[in-house]
């Protein structure tokens, strides 16, 4: 024979794992508001002349892409930027984005004599001090040309 207590325990525990569960979501963290509906994460300028466009991030789609810049230094023959912040295109070109105001960032040509130990030194690009994206080019890229569509 079998005790009925355990088993009218059981209503008891199911509604305490209920509200647990239930109140879960509200300790979460907050979620980020959505956009705004058909606001771009980055606003693309094209230079008519030059081709090359200006792009102006949202803090949105900043913090999406957790973009990081290093300066580019003086160095012998040149100036250095780091390896990771150089990009070719489809013809073989080098480029750099280099990030002149807040949220803001150009596509800037690169001539490079020389690549070692993760240093590019360039006869032609951005002056010393400026500074250059090393992580989130390539969304940058993309962003540019509209290739993530």
């Amino acid at each position: 024979m079998t005790s009925q207590k355990p088993q009218r325990r059981l209503p008891l525990a199911a509604a305490v794992c209920a509200a647990l569960v239930f109140s879960l979501p509200a300790c979460a963290a907050p979620v980020a508001a959505p956009a705004a509906v058909g606001e771009a994460p980055a606003k693309v300028e094209k230079n008519a002349t030059t081709g090359i466009a200006k792009l102006t991030l949202t803090q949105r789609g900043l913090d999406r892409i957790e973009l990081k810049t290093e300066p580019v230094t003086a160095g012998a023959g040149g100036v250095q930027l780091p390896y990771g912040a150089l990009m070719y295109d489809s013809a073989g070109k080098t480029w750099v984005y280099t990030n002149p105001a807040e949220r803001v960032y150009e596509r800037q040509e690169v001539t490079v004599s020389k690549v070692e130990a993760g240093v590019v030194t360039a006869t032609v690009g951005p002056p010393a001090g400026t500074q250059v994206v090393t992580v989130g080019a390539a969304e940058l890229f993309g962003a540019e040309f509209n290739t993530g569509k």
